[in-house]
């Protein structure tokens, strides 16, 4: 009897540690999902919106930060560099 208490305990044991691994990683939500292809397809969709909007926004501000700096440089009246980038500017601006 005294075996089969402590074959117990170790099952139990291994048994709490595999749930805490299973829930930790979202293996069973993973899993779960995979059966659902709508659900799937849902979230796969409104992921991909979600990148394509963040990437467009963020480049936007980062083209926006390149042309302030690019104009203050200008203002600089740096005489090879200043030119190119007054053209540059420029383009931009006209379109």
């Amino acid at each position: 009897m005294f075996k089969k208490g402590r074959l117990e305990k170790r099952l139990l044991r291994n048994l709490e540690k595999l749930n805490f691994i299973l829930t930790k990683n979202n293996i069973l939500e993973i899993a779960e999902l995979l059966g659902n292809k709508k659900e799937l397809i849902i979230r796969n969709l409104i992921t991909g919106i979600s990148k394509g909007i963040g990437i467009g926004i963020g480049f936007t501000i980062l083209t926006a930060i390149l042309l302030m700096v690019l104009q203050k440089i200008v203002t600089l009246n740096i005489p090879v560099i200043g030119d190119y980038i007054a053209d540059i500017v420029e383009i931009v601006n006209s379109k």
